[in-house]
Order: C-alpha cells, then sequence, then structure tokens
C-alpha cells in the first residue's frame, strides 16, 4: 500500500507531502490543476518512462520520496532479494533528477538501477486508463489475466515444466543427429585412419627411442673403431697390465726396502684398477650395443617415418599418436551406435511432447472452463454500469505452444446487439471503454493482492447513474485494499474514503500546484462545486449531501 507521496520541486509542484490511506483516494480538481503532474511524480519515482524535463524552472534538482508498507507475503520482497538489497514492513523509494537530466535512484537507502525500480513498480502499482496498453487494453497479456481468474497456477507450472523437459529433449535430439551427420560425412577417413593407427599401434615415447637407435645405428661404424682402440688402451694390453706389473713391482720392492713407505701407493694403484675394470665393462658392453642388424636398422628407420609422418598428417605431436588414436576409435563407435541412440532419442522427444500435451490439455480445459465463468462476470458487472446490452467473450484459439501452453486468448465485445465483436480497444468507444475495463477489474481482482491501484481519469464520458455505477464499483475493488482514483465526476467523489483537492495558483510570476485533504465538513462545497462550477448554489449543495448520503 501506498502510504506517502513526497515531491520536491518538479514541474510546478516546490514542495508537496501527501498520507495516502486504505480504501478508495480520490483526487479531484480544475482541469489543469495538476492532477497527472502527481502521476507522473509518482511514475518518475517507481521508474517510469515519462516526460523529459520534471525539474522545477531554477530549481537545481527535483526529488520524489515514496513510501510503501509491505505484508510479509509481499511479492516486492522477493524483488528485494534478487538485488540485494534490505527489506522490512516499510518500503521507501527515492528518486532525484538533476536539472541536467541525470537522474539517481535508492531504494531503503541503497544505490538502485532504473530496472530494479520498474521491477519493483510492477508489484507496487498497477494504472489504468482510458489508454491502458500496460494491462486489460494490452492481448498479450490477456492469457496471463484469464490464468489468474481461473486460479490456474499449478496447470501452468505444470506446462512450464513440461515444456523444459520438452525443449531440453528436442535440443538432446538435435544435437545428436547434427553430430551424428557431421561423423558420417568423414565416416571414410575414420575408418581408414583408426586401421592405419591401430596397425601401427603407436605408443607415447616411442619416437624418441626410436630416433635415438637410429642415431646409434647411423653412427656405429664410425665411432666403433675409436671405441675398439679405447678398449684396447685400457685393457690387458695397455693400461691395466701396465698398473698390474706396477703392483707387483711395487710389492716385490717392499721385501728390501721400507715396506710400509709403498702401501699408500700400492693401495692406490689396486683402487685405480678397480675402476679401470669398470671402465673396460662398460666400454664392451657398448661396443656389443653397436653390432646392429642392417635389416633391424631398417625396420628401426621405417616405424619412425611412419610415425612421424602419421603425426604431421593428422596435425599432432607423435607422443599424442595414441590418445588422438583413442578419440578416433571413439568417434568410430559413436558413429557405429548413432543409430540406436538417435531411437532412443526419439522415443525420449515422444514421451516428452506427450507429457506436454497432457499438461497443456489440462491447463486449456481450465481455461475454458474460467472463460464461461468470466463472460458470466462481466455481464453482471456490466449491467449495473448501463451496459446490459452489450456482450463480452474470451476468445480461445489454438495458439503458438510454449511455455504457457497453446492457447490464445482475446478479451472481444460488442457494444450493441447484431454488432460485430472485436478488440476491446478497436470497438469500444471512451466511456464504454471505461467501464468495461472497470468492470474486468471487479472481475479480475481476487482478494488483496498488495497492488495499489490508480485509475486516472478512468469515469470519462460517462455521468449521472453510470458514474454512480462506476463510484460504486471502485469502492468495491478498494474493499481490503487501495485505489487511487483522479476523477472529474462528482459521484465517484462522493464514494471515495479519502479526499484529495488539487489547485494551480499563481503567485507573482510563479504558478504552483498544491493538494489539500477535503475535510469531511468540505466535502459538500467541493462536490457542488463539480456539479455547479464556480458558482455554488444551494440546489449543488443538496445534491452533494445526497450523493454523499447515497
Amino acid at each position: 500500500m501506498l502510504r506517502s507521496l513526497d515531491i520536491r520541486d518538479l514541474l510546478i509542484i516546490d514542495r508537496l507531502e501527501l498520507a495516502f490511506q486504505p480504501g478508495l483516494n480520490v483526487l479531484t480538481g480544475e482541469t489543469g490543476a495538476g492532477k497527472s503532474i502527481l502521476l507522473d511524480a509518482l511514475g518518475f519515482v517507481l521508474g517510469w518512462r515519462g516526460r523529459a524535463e520534471l525539474v522545477r524552472a531554477g530549481a537545481a534538482q527535483g526529488e520524489v520520496v515514496a513510501a510503501f508498507d509491505l505484508a510479509r507475503d509481499h511479492p516486492a520482497r522477493a524483488v528485494l532479494d534478487e538485488a540485494g538489497l534490505p527489506a522490512g514492513d516499510e518500503l521507501i523509494l527515492r528518486r532525484v533528477n538533476t536539472a541536467e537530466g541525470r537522474k539517481t535512484a535508492w531504494v531503503n537507502d541503497r544505490r538502485a538501477s532504473g530496472d530494479v525500480l520498474r521491477a519493483l513498480s510492477d508489484t507496487l502499482v498497477e494504472l489504468h486508463g482510458q489508454q491502458d496498453d500496460r494491462g486489460l487494453l494490452n492481448p498479450r497479456a490477456h492469457r496471463a489475466l484469464l490464468d489468474s481468474f481461473a486460479d490456474a497456477g499449478d496447470e501452468l507450472a505444470a506446462t512450464r515444466a513440461a515444456w523444459r523437459d520438452l525443449a531440453r529433449a528436442r535440443k538432446v535430439l538435435e544435437d545428436a543427429e547434427a553430430e551424428l551427420d557431421a561423423m558420417r560425412k568423414e565416416e571414410e577417413y575414420l575408418r581408414h585412419a583408426v586401421d592405419d593407427l591401430d596397425r601401427l599401434d603407436p605408443q607415447p615415447g616411442e619416437e624418441a627411442e626410436l630416433d635415438t637407435q637410429r642415431r646409434m645405428m647411423q653412427a656405429a661404424d664410425r665411432i666403433r673403431e675409436d671405441i675398439a682402440r679405447a678398449h684396447s688402451a685400457i685393457g690387458n694390453d695397455g693400461a691395466e697390465g701396465m698398473m698390474g706389473d706396477a703392483v707387483r713391482w711395487l710389492e716385490d720392492a717392499t721385501t728390501s726396502a721400507d715396506g710400509g713407505a709403498l702401501d699408500e701407493a700400492i693401495e692406490a694403484l689396486t683402487r685405480a684398477l678397480a675402476e679401470l675394470g669398470e671402465a673396460q665393462q662398460a666400454v664392451e658392453r657398448f661396443l656389443e650395443g653397436l653390432s646392429f642388424d642392417p635389416v633391424e636398422q631398417d625396420r628401426v628407420e621405417e616405424r619412425l617415418f611412419e610415425i612421424r609422418a602419421q603425426a604431421r598428417k593428422h596435425g599432432v605431436l607423435p607422443d599424442d599418436l595414441a590418445g588422438f588414436a583413442r578419440d578416433l576409435r571413439d568417434r568410430l563407435a559413436a558413429l557405429d551406435a548413432g543409430a540406436g541412440n538417435l531411437e532412443v532419442l526419439r522415443a525420449g522427444l515422444r514421451k516428452a511432447q506427450g507429457a506436454y500435451d497432457e499438461t497443456a490439455g489440462a491447463l486449456s480445459e481450465r481455461r475454458h472452463a474460467a472463460a464461461a465463468g468470466l463472460d458470466r462476470a462481466m455481464t453482471a458487472e456490466l449491467a449495473p454500469l448501463k451496459m446490459e446490452r452489450a456482450v463480452f467473450a474470451t476468445e480461445i484459439a489454438p495458439g503458438e505452444p510454449g511455455p504457457e501452453g497453446r492457447d490464445a486468448i482475446t478479451f472481444t465485445v460488442a457494444t450493441n446487439p447484431g454488432a460485430p465483436a472485436g478488440p476491446l480497444n478497436k470497438i469500444a468507444s471512451g466511456g464504454e471503454l471505461s467501464r468495461f475495463l472497470l468492470a474486468l477489474k471487479v472481475c479480475l481482482t481476487g482478494g488483496d493482492t498488495g497492488l495499489t491501484m490508480i485509475f486516472d481519469e478512468i469515469d470519462r464520458g460517462v455521468g449521472g447513474a453510470t458514474a454512480d455505477a462506476v463510484g460504486r464499483r471502485l469502492a468495491k475493488l478498494a474493499e481490503g485494499g487501495q485505489v487511487l482514483v483522479v476523477t472529474h465526476s462528482p459521484q465517484v467523489a462522493a464514494k471515495g474514503a479519502h479526499h484529495w483537492r488539487v489547485e494551480k495558483k499563481v503567485t507573482g510570476d510563479e504558478t504552483l500546484s498544491t493538494v489539500t485533504p477535503v475535510a469531511a465538513a468540505d466535502r459538500i462545497d467541493e462536490l457542488a462545486r463539480m456539479l455547479a462550477g464556480d458558482t455554488i448554489t444551494d440546489e449543488a449543495r443538496a445534491a452533494a449531501r445526497a450523493l454523499l448520503s447515497a
């Protein structure tokens, strides 16, 4: 519920504080007094797109603050939670517009974007007028309105879930078919490549190992002679023999000399002989490795070259050929199993389609039943509004399947017997349209939704008993909630639980708009002014009393 609206330096308002109440709140005043400015101000703080230049002439900035009371289950709380904004029993929106056109907004003292304001607006305020393209006159909204009247939340949720499952199954099948088609185009390549790689069976690290073997084979003849010469030099005919003789000579010398003096030299030579023996064994092993079979050398080179050729062909490193071959085998296996997999996916799609058809059918049945109920309710509402001969019909036609079913909903009217039916905004005149909208709103509003409903001169073009009926419907709509109505009709104003008068005053060169609450004792004169004009007569006052007592 809108509790207060504080406006500063906006258009022709310098400072205005309004405290609204539950029930029916009426705003009256002469044409041009500034009633529409109040709606502009409220729309500004709610993030609606409206006038570009709102700041009062001479002011640095304009500001609007709106305070709302939030019930614990109010849908605005979900918007606040998603935006990471604090939520309490009170919601305060503040928006500033500088003279340069820069706009800044706060929600509960936290900076917020225009998108957040508009999302909150959808849960806080509902505006209706004769050009109401935001709701009842928008054919795209008729399906949602009928679903609300039908209380079809469960069926709608089931249909949305079934549509998601259907869309997912369709996407999986389409992806699988596309992937299978792509693999079929390269089937010949896959089979040939897999055959070649399976025959080759490359292993990680094999290319480097083969390259080392090949290099050794190529160098064998060149280095064998040098290695053999080195083997001879350290062998028994070379260094080993000479060092062995040296040890024997030194050991013989110890018998005729101070033996202790030669022990260190003998031990060193003995260690050197042991190391020399290990070197000789290593050289012998290497010489044995140099004894290559020419046939083996051809085999190593052929395999090395084929591994490298396959790596170049497929654009991978030689060590990655084994993994690449596994991937190709997997793709080939998927291709061979593709037809069976597609049939499984098609069966899943048929099952998902059946589930969607079932839930969409149940939703459609509920809509048809609700449509008949809405048409009857509208007939009952139109009679008191002096439109008993008008015909309202909810048309349900096959539509494009989607998450909200496969029905196209259109509200149509025929204002006179025998006249063709058509869309609301195409058939009804201004006054008739106002009454259709009001009747629809009465029928479609079930309980307190937490919305503040605003009707901007929706009673234009009607008067007398019809205006009285409009006022009664507005008062009924305000029961348990809050309705704001801008009106020129005394019959409607008389039904208000709270009354404000909008006036425009000229002081010097400045024109300002003011809004003052109309006390109970002053309501007779205000209604009499609306009935008689500037000159209030006793007859007008009597008529005003009659309206208030009716």
